[in-house]
């Protein structure tokens, strides 16, 4: 124990040489490229009714340009403070409205040229649309007539949606509400060249605050200042016909929401003081009320900062929260309180009760339910039926109810209690229509309740749609998907009592596309016609396979052979394998099987399928279950069965004859480099590995990571012993570290792959660093994924399909180890 506590607590540094040198953005393979270039479907917006869909075009990347536009991490958000929006906000540059009877696509007429557009909201009516345009300094408020295929700009770039939440629909559609930029805002200080006036100095009073690592948090008082100026808002009434006025005076609002019947608004808006340790949603806020036209009702909440929080992944905070208003009611608030005080050490009989109480608030709040776990959410149906899920992480225990919220003393009924994990056993979404406010509540026909299920078993995925009797509690299954060469998926029911079901469906070689699915009669209607845009790899041969880990596990993973490989000559080929580790407390839903065959072959940026077309073979989400049963927590035996899965794994391909077990690469995102990196240095089944965005040293997230719930002083060896960081000095495989340079994730800053390299570089393994500019978790610039995809190409061609020739030679590289220390 000294020499493990010496060894994490001592300050580690190597002095790297000779290891940077310039490199600009490379492409990938063509092979690669025809993949990684093609153009996507758009995505699709369908009204309630499914008459009307908006078609959404975006590009498949962003540029490095847009990724290296201003940006200011304050508090939890990446804000860019010239447009007043995300710096990482995703957006699409061109509509069209397509009618769904007669499948005619028109062209939006009114739209600019190089729009940004975003924030997209449907009507009360759903006759329009509404979405915000970011420009070179601002983001308007555009309005589309979905009728006449007609966009109009409401205002210029006035909005301010900085904090999310810029537009609501005024009950009417005659106006909408935006967050709009406060004509109080003061100039920002540019923090690089400010000169300080003090340090920063942050105290504690004895108090335990066990925080994740959170990044982009605020670090001094001209960062506050920053954040106070961004996050201030005016609320606006904005006309159709492009008139305003003022709503309310300059606040930090958090969330804005209408009451059903629109007669009133609760408001949330943050207050100081900030805090250095968590980001904005964790600071001081206040809810209040008001009226339509802005008149104060009342102050609902005021919560104080939350630093402090019990320990554990079920613990919350005392008083109301998760405030929202029943949508089956004109103006009724509803609310969770804490029975245990938020601690979830409390023994208690339930952990939360949930309340109500109506607008103007003339009448005392009523208790509505208890739960034995954690309050999740309601949904609503009528004065005596709604469904209410309780969950705890800890057992992995969901709990679905019935009751009466009409009558808090009759006994709720328990309609299903599984774990979330079982797939299996998954009873499906309970099927929700639209109400005469335009919210969603419970679909109830003929006395019964529907539910639309994935229909995960042993025989694949057989979707279903159930009608369960309220009266006598059975269900009665009404649809079941049987199609065997397509994968089919139920969206939603556009209407239940003609049983017309928006479904989607695809294979491995047909681009998911929707239809309108009859249950009764089984007819389809197509609703959109997207082509297959990856020709290159549709008949590459893909199945799901079974096998069964040393302890006998049944596992799967989904094997793709090389484009054009006779199974017939089995030429051992070279393969990668791709991985996630997930954990869990039973052996039962750690086995099931919730991939197809038929699932359409697509090729996203951070997938290993590309290699399918330059001679690898390809083991896609491959089964890596981590399990804890009972007391016993998963991470206990973390690498044991982390080693043991991948062996598994590899045997299985094997002994299918597809493959050389010699040359085998492992790669992995986020958890799955994590994955990588330790099984590379506890085994010698592969010949390299691909870690992306990874975190290495458990010690820099002492207050617990992924699914751990101990912090590091609690269990101080499994930190260590899961940290590839203190075990470098075994590492013998040719290891590929690529970081985005901006990482905002919990827990895997830039600098632990940084640190990593280090470590590694000093003790002579092979590896190389690759750091992303402007690149945040996931990657977004063209530029940056198609340099991924060559730097993986790179160390593929090098170190597995040619292992047995490679040579100690080296490329130029940005930071390489070239096996010396």
């Amino acid at each position: 124990m000294k020499n493990l506590l010496l060894f994490t607590l001592t300050f580690f540094t190597i002095t790297m040489l000779d290891a940077q040198q310039n490199l600009s953005y490379q492409t990938p393979h063509e092979d690669i490229m025809v993949l990684a270039d093609a153009s996507l479907a758009p995505s699709i917006r369908i009204n309630s009714k499914g008459t009307k869909a908006i078609l959404l075009y975006r590009a498949n990347f962003k540029s490095i340009d847009e990724l290296s536009e201003t940006e200011m991490r304050l508090a939890g958000l990446r804000i860019n403070p010239i447009t007043n929006i995300s710096s990482r906000a995703r957006y699409y540059y061109d509509l069209k409205v397509l009618d769904i009877a007669s499948n005619k696509e028109s062209d939006v007429k009114g739209l600019s040229a190089n729009m940004r557009l975003t924030n997209f909201s449907w009507s009360h009516d759903q006759q329009k649309m509404a979405f915000t345009n970011t420009t070179e300094t601002g983001v308007e408020l555009w309005v589309l007539d979905v009728q006449k295929s007609l966009a109009k700009k409401l205002t210029d770039g006035i909005i301010n949606a900085n904090m999310g939440d810029a537009i609501n629909w005024f009950k009417d559609d005659s106006a909408i509400l935006i967050t709009a930029l406060p004509k109080d805002k003061a100039t920002l200080i540019d923090s690089e060249t400010a000169v300080p006036k003090g340090p920063t100095i942050s105290t504690n009073d004895g108090k335990k605050a066990q925080n994740r690592t959170y990044q982009d948090l605020l670090k001094n008082p001209n960062d506050e200042f920053n954040f106070k100026q961004l996050a201030k808002s005016e609320l606006w009434q904005i006309n159709m016909d492009g008139t305003s006025s003022k709503w309310m005076d300059s606040k930090m609002y958090s969330n804005v929401t209408f009451s059903p019947d629109g007669e009133y608004l609760k408001v949330t808006t943050v207050h100081e003081p900030f805090s250095y340790l968590v980001p904005y949603n964790r600071f001081p806020s206040e809810t209040n009320i008001y009226a339509k036209d802005g008149t104060f009702i009342k102050k609902f909440l005021e919560t104080p900062l939350l630093e402090d929080l019990p320990k554990g992944f079920m613990s919350t905070r005392k008083g109301p929260r998760s405030i929202n208003w029943r949508a089956d009611k004109a103006h009724t608030l509803y609310w969770a309180e804490a029975l245990d005080g938020g601690d979830p050490e409390v023994k208690v009989d339930y952990r939360d009760e949930v309340f109500e109480q109506a607008v103007p608030f003339d009448q005392p709040k009523r208790s509505l339910i208890k739960t034995k776990q954690r309050y999740n959410s309601i949904m609503w149906g009528t004065d005596e039926l709604a469904v209410v899920y309780d969950y705890w992480w800890n057992t992995r225990e969901l709990n679905t109810s019935i009751f009466n919220p009409s009558n808090a003393d009759e006994k709720p009924y328990l309609f299903n209690s599984r774990n979330y994990q079982d797939r299996y056993s998954d009873p499906g979404d309970f099927v929700v229509t639209r109400n005469e406010y335009g919210r969603r509540v419970l679909e109830l026909y003929k006395n019964s309740l529907f539910l639309l299920g994935d229909g995960f078993s042993d025989e694949g995925k057989k979707p279903f749609v159930d009608a369960y009797d309220i009266t006598n509690k059975e269900a009665v299954r009404i649809y079941e998907s049987n199609n065997n060469d397509q994968l089919e998926t139920l969206i939603s029911a556009i209407d239940i009592e003609e049983g017309k079901i928006l479904t989607m469906l695809e294979s491995k070689n047909e681009y998911p596309n929707y239809y309108f699915r009859n249950i009764d009669t089984k007819k389809l209607t197509p609703v959109t016609a997207f082509k297959n845009p990856f020709k290159a790899i549709q008949d590459v041969h893909k199945e799901v396979i079974t096998y069964e880990r040393e302890d006998g596990l049944e596992l799967s993973a989904t094997l793709y052979l090389p484009v054009g490989y006779d199974k017939k000559k089995k030429e051992k080929m070279p393969m990668i394998m791709w991985a996630y580790p997930r954990e869990f407390k039973d052996k039962n839903s750690a086995s099931q099987v919730t991939s197809s065959s038929n699932e359409f072959t697509y090729p996203w940026y951070g997938s290993p399928i590309f290699w399918v077309n330059r001679g690898y073979v390809v083991l896609d989400d491959a089964a890596f279950p981590i399990i804890g049963e009972g007391d016993d927590q998963p991470n206990d035996q973390f690498i044991k069965q982390l080693v043991s899965n991948a062996k598994a794994a590899i045997d299985a391909v094997d002994d299918l004859g597809y493959i050389d077990r010699n040359r085998v690469a492992v790669g992995g995102h986020s958890y799955g480099a994590f994955m990588t990196a330790n099984l590379l240095t506890h085994s010698d089944l592969f010949a390299a590995g691909i870690a992306r965005s990874g975190a290495y040293n458990r010690t820099l997230t002492p207050f617990g990571f992924q699914s751990e719930e101990r912090n590091y002083w609690e269990a101080p060896e499994v930190y260590y012993n899961m940290s590839p960081f203190m075990h470098c000095d075994k590492m013998k495989t040719p290891l590929l570290l690529i970081h985005g340079e901006e990482d905002n994730n919990s827990g895997t800053y830039p600098m632990q792959s940084e640190r990593y390299f280090n470590a590694l570089k000093g003790l002579g393994a092979t590896v190389r660093l690759v750091m992303l500019p402007k690149e945040s978790h996931g990657y977004a610039a063209k530029e940056s994924i198609m340099h991924m995809l060559w730097e993986q190409d790179e160390w593929l061609e090098k170190y597995v399909k040619n292992k047995e020739t490679t040579s100690t030679s080296t490329e130029p590289m940005e930071a390489v180890g070239k096996g010396e220390k």
